[in-house]
């Protein structure tokens, strides 16, 4: 266990002596789990029958047009069930704690595509379900909010800190802190203490894996580059993971917010340094005491202050680049690929898509850009309109 508990220099278990022992346990059970066949079969059904795999890969014709340069693909994880990535993980941790005989699921979320997904395989699998989300990302992402509600969730929302992912993700452990023997904290990206980083990119490999193989069957080559949003860093770590041995670039877009002072963004590699937060060593937003630094964006998915330890690891091995878009780049993404495309896109995939717009033309029309759909918008409307509305 220990030789999968770092990345690199990053990662690791920094958790109090009441998480030590049900970390110990996730582990081993996520160890035994993968390795057994039956496990498998059960995960990949769910994921084709109930969640929807495989997803479909889309030339996006228009946009890349109106882009100029090579082709833009999308890899659309937002038509899976929930509409979004966040189920693949869901799933596999939900079939993880039944299989390890617990009632109950705790979770966090941003955006409310993780406590939407973590509400619906409790609701699927029965079992009672609490999800922690931050009063100010609650405003922003009401409909989630009822969604999680209708399904059963006990939503609990966090006025602490800055009322956004930071302080649910608190909130989440001190109740697992409390309650581990009953239940199982559905972490929804792929950070914190051993083993969830590398167990939420494991249940979220399928979506590099299938990208890939169906890249080649239909364009007979790989991308030029693939290009992700990154606020954890779960959809991304999912679709690169299978492109990491290719001569392959890949980017994972961070939130570049309104600026580039501290508070104004939620761009880790570009304002942040070395730190421990909700139990791994990574990349975080400080200020100059080492307190954590508020942050912004107009993605509530994307708002937070650390980054997985992986891509932590890979941004020193220099096999992945980190860029930012910023708010003002996301919604004109998110405006353009909705009138072009007629798909709404998730604000957090508006920034990956920002980049590839960008990325375009300095490449050949015969080149392709994959990116990573990671959820789809209709949960980020009312923001939109709200800001456009200037209130």
């Amino acid at each position: 266990m220990a030789e999968r508990a770092y990345f690199g220099a990053y990662g690791g278990t920094f958790a109090p002596e009441t998480l030590m022992a049900p970390l110990v346990e996730l582990a081993e059970a996520f160890d035994e789990a993968r390795r057994d066949s039956g496990f498998r079969a059960e995960l990949d059904g769910a994921l084709r029958d109930y969640a929807g795999r495989p997803t479909a890969l889309f030339f996006a014709r228009r946009l890349s047009e109106d882009a100029g340069g090579a082709r833009i693909l999308f890899k659309r994880e937002d038509l899976l069930h929930t509409g979004a990535h966040k189920i693949n993980n869901a799933i596999g941790q939900g079939l993880l704690a039944r299989r390890m005989g617990k009632t109950r699921l705790i979770a966090e979320t941003g955006a409310g595509q993780h406590g939407v997904a973590t509400a619906t395989v409790a609701a699927w699998l029965g079992f009672e379900s609490v999800v922690y989300m931050g009063s100010e990302d609650a405003r922003r992402q009401a409909v989630n909010v009822a969604r999680m509600r209708r399904l059963g969730a006990d939503v609990r929302t966090v006025d602490a800190g800055s009322r956004t992912l930071k302080d649910a993700i608190n909130e989440a452990m001190r109740d697992w802190s409390a309650t581990s023997a009953t239940s199982h904290y559905v972490l929804g990206s792929a950070l914190g203490p051993h083993p969830y980083p590398t167990m939420v990119a494991w249940f979220h490999r399928a979506i590099g894996r299938e990208a890939r193989a169906q890249t080649l069957r239909r364009w007979k080559k790989l991308p030029k580059a693939v290009v992700a949003c990154v606020g954890g860093g779960s959809n991304a770590i999912g679709i690169f993971q299978a492109f990491l041995r290719d001569r392959v670039r890949l980017v994972g877009v961070e939130a570049g917010g309104r600026g580039t002072a501290l508070g104004d963004h939620a761009a880790r590699f570009a304002g942040g340094k070395v730190g421990i937060l909700h139990g791994t060593k990574t990349w975080v937003l400080q200020d100059r005491e080492g307190q954590i630094a508020a942050t912004h964006s107009v993605s509530a998915g994307l708002d937070y202050p650390a980054v997985g330890p992986q891509h932590a690891a890979l941004r020193d091995a220099r096999r992945v680049e980190y860029v930012s878009a910023s708010d003002s780049e996301a919604l004109d993404a998110f405006d353009r690929t909705t009138r072009l495309e007629g798909i709404v896109p998730a604000l957090e995939s508006a920034h990956a898509i920002a980049f590839a717009r960008k990325l375009a033309p300095s490449l050949r029309k015969s080149d392709l850009i994959l990116v990573n759909l990671s959820g789809r918008g209709d949960k980020d409307l009312p923001e939109v309109e709200r800001i456009e509305r200037g209130s």
